[in-house]
């Protein structure tokens, strides 16, 4: 029998995290290892409960989400943890600088439960979850504030197919989608991707998308 998805929930509203723990304890595959209210607590508990994955609110006194993830999943950090950013704030910055930050996802707090789960399976299997829409609205908006000031496209390492499959990723497209999308099978997608992300020194496709934003590849 596989282990179940270890979570880890952090909120400091108790009424939100008490739903959140809920929810993910009635699920047969998942398990929630801890819970907190603050964002010093959540690296602490991380860091001794190794969870799969981290259920990450924004807003959060003694050390807010953002900064938590960075020092679970940012760069340098020598045993990344899977972060899922939940959050009630649907602002350019706060989607950017989780993202920026490591996180592997993120959802909004309206998202029906269904959608959590789901999320919450995704990010855990190593894959990024990110809503099509925030990755065009708020990912794009926001990413554009620092692409080169000249505008020009940096020498980027992939060849012109990896490029073109590399914009539909950032346009949101899943894999089934792009597969469809260049009239290839969905084997030789995953294949693109693995190539790109290596090529890239990239984790996931979330920091893809980011990547795509930033070189000015996408608008």
């Amino acid at each position: 029998m596989t282990a179940p998805i270890r979570v880890l929930v952090c909120d400091d509203q108790m009424l939100v995290r008490t739903g959140l723990v809920t929810i993910i304890d009635a699920q047969p595959d998942l398990e929630v290892a801890g819970e907190c209210g603050d964002g010093r607590a959540a690296v602490d508990l991380a860091g001794r409960l190794r969870p799969d994955v981290v259920v990450m609110d924004v807003r959060m006194p003694l050390l807010d989400g953002i900064e938590a993830t960075r020092l679970l999943a940012g760069a340098g950090v020598p045993h990344p943890v899977k972060v899922l950013v939940v959050t009630t704030f649907n602002l350019d910055e706060y989607v950017y600088e989780a993202l920026r930050a490591g996180a592997s996802g993120f959802l909004l707090k309206d998202a029906p439960a269904d959608r959590l789960l789901h999320g919450i399976r995704t990010v855990a299997t190593g894959a990024a979850l990110l809503d099509p829409e925030v990755t065009r609205r708020l990912v794009g908006r926001y990413a554009a504030r620092i692409r080169p000031a000249d505008g020009a496209v940096r020498d980027i390492p992939l060849t012109p197919r990896e490029l073109e499959v590399l914009r539909l990723i950032a346009d949101g497209l899943s894999n089934s989608e792009i597969a469809a999308a260049l009239v290839i099978s969905q084997e030789t997608v995953k294949t693109f991707v693995s190539r790109i992300l290596a090529k890239l020194q990239l984790r996931d496709r979330v920091q893809a998308v980011v990547y795509a934003y930033r070189q000015g590849l996408v608008t």
